[in-house]
């Protein structure tokens, strides 16, 4: 348990060198540009308008904030309320969830990303656990805080449904049928519990490196302590905190389905020297067994098909070691013209 970084930090008064990262990747010490045009979008806004917002900024940033979308401002602070008190419990409260084995499916602590296989590590632990249907693995989430699961399972039923709905005015922006993305294709939700302790050196370390998110739409509670940045423009920009707004972005599989109109943003995570972050991800996903494919609606003789049509589970592979070596996953399933 000595790898959690949360258990090790208050006692570092330097990075540990297996953090540090080569020169080239480092955020060092400049300063990403706040970025005031990632849209922020109204959920309570004139249908039609939001529709086309979303898609606009699917397309050009693959990122936007969403606000007035209906969970609740008490339930988002509860949730990173709880999630710090679960980092900030006793190791040995913690260590019975700790895990270094990818195939496993259930509620597990991690640090890093794949700790025992990557050159470099970064400054996060992370508790992530399966979340629907709640009733099969509610009973595995951790029963000490003793909200935890109180808070959690409204919550993650929530967002599910505000994910849905996200993704619901994306079939009407792309033209698709009703419901396309219903059943196999978001069978799956992932809650992911992030936290970026302190760090005695920022400029050497990044809390994430860069990577785009696998599955089809993250819905991000990031507080008010910001540390996100998005890849645009062949700059880094900063996403700014904006109270009690989801930061939504499109996933790989997302832009694969939209044949290409929608876009997976590269982003990352930067460490403070003086404040920790807690944030709460939740992913929406297909079933393993979900084939990935254009949607056969958006292709034709005048727009072809962009990528290769594959299984899901065969995707995850291909995704965690190209991630390590900083490729690009959806080179794999590019079609070649």
């Amino acid at each position: 348990m000595v790898k959690l970084i949360s258990s090790r930090c208050s006692i570092q008064s330097v990075v540990p060198e297996s953090y540090i990262l080569p020169p080239e990747q480092r955020p060092g010490n400049s300063v990403a540009p706040p970025c005031k045009t990632i849209p922020v979008i109204d959920l309570l806004g004139d249908r039609s308008d939001v529709i086309q917002e979303i898609i606009k900024a699917s397309h050009e940033y693959g990122f936007f904030q969403l606000r007035n979308h209906g969970v609740s401002e008490e339930l988002m602070k509860d949730a990173l309320v709880v999630a710090k008190e679960f980092f900030d419990l006793p190791v040995e409260e913690k260590e019975r969830f700790y895990s270094e084995d990818p195939h496993q499916s259930g509620c597990m602590l991690k640090t890093s990303i794949d700790f025992p296989k990557e050159k470099f590590h970064f400054w996060r632990d992370n508790l992530r656990h399966p979340s629907h249907p709640l009733e099969d693995h509610i009973h595995r989430w951790p029963e000490n805080p003793a909200r935890y699961r109180e808070v959690f399972g409204p919550y993650s039923m929530e967002v599910r449904s505000l994910g849905l709905q996200i993704l619901e005015l994306n079939c009407e922006g792309l033209g698709l049928e009703s419901g396309y993305f219903g059943e196999r294709l978001s069978e799956g939700q992932l809650i992911v519990v992030n936290y970026y302790p302190p760090c005695p050196d920022p400029t050497l370390v990044l809390g994430l490196p860069k990577h785009g998110d696998p599955h089809l739409i993250t819905l991000l509670n990031q507080g008010d302590v910001p540390g996100l940045q998005v890849w645009k423009d062949e700059q880094w920009v900063t996403v700014e905190p904006n109270p009690n707004a989801f930061v939504v972005n499109i996933n790989h599989m997302l832009q694969i389905i939209s044949n290409g109109k929608l876009k997976s943003a590269y982003h990352r995570v930067l460490t403070s020297s003086n404040i920790d972050r807690t944030t709460v991800a939740s992913f929406i996903l297909p079933s393993k067994d979900s084939v990935i494919e254009p949607a056969k609606s958006l292709v034709s003789e005048l727009s072809p098909p962009l990528y290769k049509s594959f299984k899901r589970g065969d995707f995850d592979n291909i995704y965690f070691s190209d991630t390590h070596e900083e490729k690009d996953p959806l080179e794999h399933f590019r079609i070649r013209s």
